[in-house]
């Protein structure tokens, strides 16, 4: 078990979320005396974040648990110019109202993850475009530039990779770094914020912050990542072959979401419940230890406990209600996917990917020559099989023996 002082770092060891802290002596002394504002940020690059956002939020779930202040920064600013870390092309420009419109949908994650308020551990979410946009060029230049040596920014992986690929970063890009460096500086002179958290890739941009709040200001800031997660069998978490794992009910039906975790590998079970849910340690060490059918009871407290924080109570409830429907071969569940087709109907591979079965008529027409396509019990391998319900009727459309959908008319 830990060896902090501090109930934060103590429960942030004992979860899993410890990769690399700056200063974790002085950081633990700190918590342990009084809180500490910290902060994790976000761009709103889509209405949604993904289960690869999921472990941050959690962190600021925990700050929050521990009795310390969760500081949630949406990149209103830097969504304007993009992330470089982890890319080979430039993202595309969004609009002003994209862009809010986008920071409106995830908040309301964030509403049922934290609590918010005006109290001292109360959580509060702020857009850095409020400030970043108001910072003149000569004066970005003139109070923050001077503290950046290019010969610094060029051995970043995120200029360094992208540069080593002859892909092209534009001078745009170039700025993220100092711009999110600016956020910590911002952030811990006006609010009092002392932590930056975030992810192992995010490590470089980290330390640019706390290092500017230093020159600047003098400050003594702290910065801890959490190790890249990824699956047992090595694939980096939030993407499956559907494509992205959203937080959101509007990208991503609840029933969904719960059967991603229903279906995770069984190595990675007691590591989910540690990260993603609340149960107590010691119910979860009982939990991992389990095998043969038996971890399957273990994935559905894991779906449970994630869906019903993440997209609430009765979610949860019907996602499992679903499931059970489903599984037992007594009903279509009210919960799965759903697809109106008109009257001339619709080929079973366009199908497959409109419902969200498959990422792509490709990988749909892959499937169906496998014979793992099933249209109310009957296999098809034709991707040119017409699927027409009769008026009023739902057909059962699955793909292998977890994943279901309903067609309609």
């Amino acid at each position: 078990m830990s060896t902090y002082e501090s109930a934060l770092l103590t429960l942030l060891d004992d979860r899993g979320y410890i990769h690399q802290m700056t200063d974790a002596a002085g950081l633990d002394a700190l918590a342990a005396k009084q809180i500490v504002p910290g902060y994790i940020g976000f761009d709103a690059t889509a209405p949604s974040l993904h289960i690869g956002s999921l472990v941050q939020i959690m962190m600021l779930r925990r700050l929050q648990q521990t009795g310390h202040k969760p500081v949630v920064v949406m990149g209103g600013g830097t969504t304007r110019i993009g992330d470089p870390t982890g890319r080979d092309e430039s993202r595309k420009m969004l609009t002003d109202e994209t862009i809010e419109a986008n920071i409106a949908s995830i908040r309301t994650v964030f509403d049922k993850l934290l609590t918010f308020g005006d109290g001292p551990t109360d959580a509060v979410m702020v857009n850095n475009h409020d400030w970043l946009g108001q910072l003149g060029y000569i004066e970005l230049l003139q109070q923050v530039g001077t503290h950046f040596t290019i010969n610094r920014m060029l051995s970043f992986d995120s200029v360094r990779l992208r540069l080593e690929r002859e892909q092209p970063m534009t001078f745009l890009e170039f700025n993220y770094m100092i711009l999110q460096g600016y956020d910590f500086r911002h952030l811990s002179h006006t609010m009092g914020v002392r932590l930056q958290m975030g992810g192992s890739d995010q490590w470089g941009n980290i330390v640019n912050g706390l290092e500017l709040g230093r020159r600047m200001d003098g400050s003594e800031l702290f910065g801890l990542t959490t190790p890249l997660l990824t699956t047992a069998d090595g694939a980096k978490m939030g993407k499956t072959a559907a494509g992205a794992v959203w937080l959101n009910e509007d990208q991503l039906p609840a029933y969904d979401f719960w059967q991603y975790w229903r279906n995770v590998d069984d190595r990675d079970v007691g590591k989910f419940l540690r990260l993603f849910t609340d149960l107590p340690i010691d119910e979860i060490a009982r939990l991992e230890t389990l095998e043969g059918a038996e971890i399957n009871a273990a994935k559905e407290v894991l779906a449970n406990e994630v869906t019903r924080l993440v997209r609430g109570a009765d979610a949860a409830m019907r996602a499992e209600a679903t499931a059970r429907e489903t599984f037992a071969g007594s009903g279509a569940g009210e919960d799965l996917p759903t697809l109106a087709v008109g009257a001339d109907g619709m080929r079973i591979a366009a199908l497959l990917t409109d419902i969200g079965l498959t990422a792509s008529n490709g990988e749909a027409k892959r499937k169906l020559a496998e014979g793992a396509v099933k249209l109310d019990g009957e296999t098809i391998t034709d991707p040119a099989h017409l699927v027409l319900p009769s008026e009023g009727q739902t057909l059962r459309l699955s793909l292998g023996k977890k994943r279901h959908a309903l067609v309609q008319r």
